[in-house]
């Protein structure tokens, strides 16, 4: 399998505090990787490592087999999408408007096609209704949804996902699950950090169980979830299951 992206010895410390204490991963071209640990773990900071939200302290990151650098980070991000806890759309646009506002401002594309483009993409999100609705009068749950379909505007190659349906009521969960196991099955390239072990199990790669800023376990689903070889995955996971 092709490595989209390469993380070699990658630290972070904010102030005395080390997050990332020497990652060593490869996500390979259409992989799923379910990121699992506790809050503080480091899973958000990797992620947000990976596309450059933050600087990482030491290591490096390739993309494509080029280091993500100050240089090329605004072409990077065109290829790998985030979608974060909180959805942060735009109030005063429409679902569809905020869908293609960053085709027309990055790409150049048209205002008719980018309009064309937002439309299919809530028709994939299975909102294309509620294409002339404000976020302020979509549930949670299809705020997310419009976010995915947002992020999938500037047609990435990969695309993270910070903890999706956190922010969410437990009922709205599974329509952005249910979004991203199509994605998932479409051959996208995805790193989800996630506390939903079932769509971990169901739809991941492989697992990787980050604990205090390091990889501790990771491997098959059925593996890392089923049978772990580590006594603090399975303290995690036992606590994270009999919630």
């Amino acid at each position: 399998m092709k490595p989209v992206i390469q993380i070699q010895d990658l630290h972070k410390t904010f102030g005395k505090n080390e997050v990332l204490k020497g990652i060593n991963l490869e996500i390979g071209e259409g992989e799923v990787i379910a990121l699992i640990g506790a809050s503080g773990s480091g899973k958000s900071t990797l992620l947000r490592c990976v596309n450059r939200l933050e600087t990482p302290t030491s290591g490096t990151i390739a993309y494509q087999g080029e280091p993500i650098s100050a240089a090329n980070i605004n072409q990077v991000r065109r290829e790998i999408g985030m979608v974060f806890q909180r959805f942060n759309l735009f109030p005063h646009l429409t679902a569809a408007d905020n869908i293609a506002l960053a085709p027309r401002k990055v790409l150049g594309t048209d205002g008719a096609t980018a309009r064309s483009e937002a439309t299919e993409l809530l028709r994939q999100v299975k909102l294309e209704q509620k294409a002339d609705s404000f976020p302020g009068e979509l549930s949670g749950g299809q705020q997310q949804r419009v976010a995915i379909a947002r992020s999938l505007g500037l047609k990435p190659k990969v695309m993270l996902f910070d903890e999706p349906t956190s922010a969410l009521d437990p009922e709205l969960v599974g329509e952005v699950l249910e979004v991203m196991r199509e994605l998932a099955k479409s051959g996208m390239t995805m790193i989800v950090a996630t506390h939903e072990m079932g769509f971990a199990r169901e739809v991941a790669h492989r697992v990787i169980f980050l604990d205090n800023g390091r990889i501790l376990e990771e491997g098959p689903p059925d593996q890392v979830l089923g049978n772990p070889k580590e006594e603090r995955t399975r303290e995690f996971l036992a606590r994270v299951l009999n919630r």
